[in-house]
């Protein structure tokens, strides 16, 4: 063998400098040699034939302004700007939608994946494509090119999975919501059970589990008559994991000019305005996705269920997942169950469930794109008369003076009298959906004479104050009534009869008081009050310094980390929400928890937080801002409290502060931000759009770019930029200009 190796060696040798030669020249050529192995001679054409029809103009912020003869043209230049700052994202997302993140995470992610390819079949957002209106197919095409163009010209950047990307992909993700899928309240402990134990699970108990966790956002329509300016005003702030949209524009010739955030690897604007008008979505709790209790036998090997009377074969689908394991990846097949009523995920009590929703579909994306060209009230109504939007509420104001607020959108009609955040009866047609609510039948508020609106994912019927609607007009599967902390806070500032201009709804709208302590306090002072000498020799102090707290979060408060620390142990005593629904109920839950609780234990567990914080810090008395940290790693997941970080004063929307920053320890002793405030935007809709936004950090996606954190003191302290709205204040303010691929 050693002799082998050294007449290989010598030959190499010999050959070195014309290797070298060869791979100098294959260097020069990577770029073409490896995209040809994925693309046409035509389609490269394409390609650059759809590129020069295209400018993308980025300003001094790194936003990118796209620029096109056509619709297709914008969303062709849309797709490659943001895959140039974030095609991990756009991937990352199409491999949630496609049931195919265990082929990156591994077995962890198996059962979302058996979840979401059960509700999701590609064979039907294929048929969608082949049948799509022509013009809308065009849309879907230059998608698909502008992520392939990206590819084909950035080699160097390699998918994980989705080597070419197919103009139906876009059919898959229909909803740019965080939480877009709609499981009727199951869980994924329950579909792997029942699809990962050998069998399926006819007798499982059941037993909730549902985690608290930010899934909020804040949406003000304000009228003309509470405006300074006397035109209406919009504000847009979502509550979601950092970095989840980009900020852009896009416009065409063909009547397309729409601001706003783009959820990753989507082709509209989910959040935004256009000249005319604007939108605000925030997450809704309508009940729009039940589950049916089936009722099964299984007969000669073929599983049957009960409906009105008689046996209806359960259908099936191989499921393929590919799961990655350590070098190599394993290859699993599943067999899916359906009933009429939809794909089965799990078990309960003897009983298989069906979901029955509309998760995905043409009209949701349909619907998705034609509000963002809508130039009045009624053109916006009209593109929601598709009625497919399954998880949003919509705030909504204009340059006429309207303001509208909408809870849901897809809405089934259904029998009232039977609660349908439970599972119903899956054996009778008594249960089946009745068609669907038309949209003035939908909760909704027009114009409302107060002159303002609000929704913090809270209940509807607050939404206006003394204009807001009777909830015993309207069944309860349309919205729950719970409120939260955050909406007591919105509906306290927007009461009085001020005038608003854009800067002073920009500072309601990062408000930091924090209302769920006007409820929590006092049962602790007087628990304090009533406790025996050695509580109060040993809390004098984080009592007092509570009692003398304006209840308003800032960096250099003492009171705020107390506060936070003690709040959050209180927080964790609610008992689980047994639904989705029940869990909106904040304060009436909150409120049943302080009736319940002892004295003694209001106090232990201050002494608890207290501990905590010694141990944490060093001592309790640790202002927040000390704690509480802004940071940006380069890789997005490793934190240090060693490396450069910013002190922000906010805290999570939990308390009722209306602004959000949610942070945790992240293997640190610190706690650092991951999720709440994203892209925020203020729009005053007068003669021409008077604008400002803000975003987490920056709009780069690349450490080394100045736009990675030149965001981050003004997102902190509510500072926001002026957006450059028309061309020409994009051109003075343009730090580059260029085609698709230059």
């Amino acid at each position: 063998m050693v002799l082998k190796y050294s007449l290989c060696f010598k030959l190499f040798s010999k050959m070195a400098v014309t290797m070298t030669k060869l791979l100098l020249i294959a260097a020069l050529l990577l770029p073409l040699a490896a995209s040809a192995q994925k693309y046409t001679q035509s389609e490269i054409e394409n390609f650059k034939s759809e590129a020069k029809a295209v400018t993308v103009i980025r300003d001094n912020w790194g936003v990118p302004h796209i620029y096109g003869k056509t619709d297709a043209d914008a969303v062709f230049g849309l797709m490659y700007a943001e895959c140039e700052d974030n095609f991990k994202g756009v991937e990352q997302n199409y491999l949630y939608q496609f049931g195919k993140l265990a082929e990156v995470d591994g077995d962890k992610s198996l059962y979302q994946d058996v979840t979401l390819q059960l509700i999701a079949d590609t064979a039907d957002a294929i048929k969608d494509y082949n049948t799509a209106a022509p013009w809308f197919k065009k849309l879907m095409n230059a998608f698909a090119d502008g992520v392939n163009y990206f590819l084909y010209t950035h080699p160097n950047v390699k998918p994980v999975v989705f080597q070419h990307f197919e103009p139906w992909y876009t059919l898959m993700f229909t909803d740019g919501s965080v939480s877009a899928t709609v499981t009727g309240g199951i869980n994924m402990n329950e579909t792997r059970d029942f699809y990962g134990g050998g069998g399926q699970k006819l007798g499982a108990v059941y037993k909730p589990d549902l985690n608290e966790r930010e899934t909020g956002s804040n949406g003000f329509a304000i009228a003309p008559s509470r405006s300074a300016s006397g035109h209406a005003l919009l504000y847009i702030n979502p509550h979601v994991p950092f970095y989840f949209r980009s900020e852009v524009q896009i416009s065409s010739d063909e009547g397309l000019d729409v601001y706003g955030a783009v959820t990753w690897g989507q082709f509209f604007v989910y959040q935004g305005f256009n000249p005319h008008c604007g939108w605000m979505h925030t997450s809704s709790y309508a009940d729009v996705g039940d589950l049916y209790a089936e009722k099964m036998t299984k007969k000669d090997g073929q599983w049957y269920y009960e409906y009105n009377g008689a046996l209806k074969p359960v259908t099936s689908r191989k499921l393929t997942l590919k799961v990655k394991n350590g070098d190599h990846t394993d290859e699993k097949t599943i067999t899916g169950y359906y009933t009429h009523h939809g794909p089965v995920l799990g078990s309960r009590d003897g009983k298989w469930l069906a979901l029955k929703a509309n998760n995905r579909s043409y009209n949701a994306l349909l619907e998705s794109w034609l509000i963002t060209k809508a130039n009045t009230f009624a053109e916006y109504k009209k593109a929601m008369d598709l009625l497919s939007n399954a998880t949003n509420n919509t705030v909504y104001a204009d340059d006429q003076g309207n303001t509208a607020f909408w809870y849901g959108n897809f809405m089934p009609r259904r029998d009232p009298k039977l609660d349908w955040t439970m599972p119903v009866d899956g054996s009778t047609p008594a249960t089946e959906w009745q068609g669907l609510h038309k949209l003035d039948e939908l909760v909704h508020v027009y114009n409302p004479a107060t002159g303002w609106i609000e929704n913090c994912n809270s209940s509807p019927f607050t939404s206006s104050g003394k204009s807001s609607l009777d909830e015993a007009k309207y069944p309860a599967y349309m919205a729950p009534r719970g409120q939260n902390y955050r909406a007591i806070n919105a509906i306290k500032l927007l009461s009085n009869n001020e005038k608003l201009t854009l800067d002073e709804l920009v500072a309601k709208g990062y408000d930091h008081y924090l209302a769920a302590f006007d409820v929590l306090l006092p049962p602790l002072f007087s628990a304090y009050e009533q406790g025996p000498d050695s509580v109060k020799n040993r809390l004098a102090e984080p009592v007092k310094i509570l009692q003398q707290w304006d209840k308003r979060s800032a960096a250099n408060s003492v009171a705020t980390t107390v506060a936070v620390e003690w709040g959050t142990l209180m927080m964790m005593q609610l008992p689980p929400a047994k639904t989705v629904e029940e869990s909106t109920y904040q304060t009436e839950r909150v409120k049943k928890l302080l009736q319940t609780m002892a004295a003694k234990q209001l106090t232990d567990l201050l002494t608890q937080a207290v501990k905590n914080l010694n141990k944490r810090y060093g001592t309790w008395k640790t202002p927040w801002g000390e704690v509480n940290r802004y940071q940006r790693p380069a890789d997005g997941v490793t934190f240090s409290d060693s490396a450069a970080s910013l002190p922000v004063g906010l805290t999570s929307s939990m308390f009722g502060q209306l602004p959000s920053f949610v942070s945790r320890t992240m293997n640190t002793k610190k706690r650092y931000g991951y999720s709440g405030n994203s892209f925020i935007a203020a729009v005053e809709f007068g003669t021409r759009i008077k604008a400002k936004t803000i975003i987490t950090g920056g709009e780069s996606f690349d450490p080394a770019s100045k736009h990675y954190t030149d965001e981050a003191g003004m997102y902190i302290d509510g500072k926001f930029k002026d957006v450059l709205f028309y061309k020409e204040d994009v051109l003075k303010h343009a730090e580059r200009t260029y085609h698709p691929g230059d």
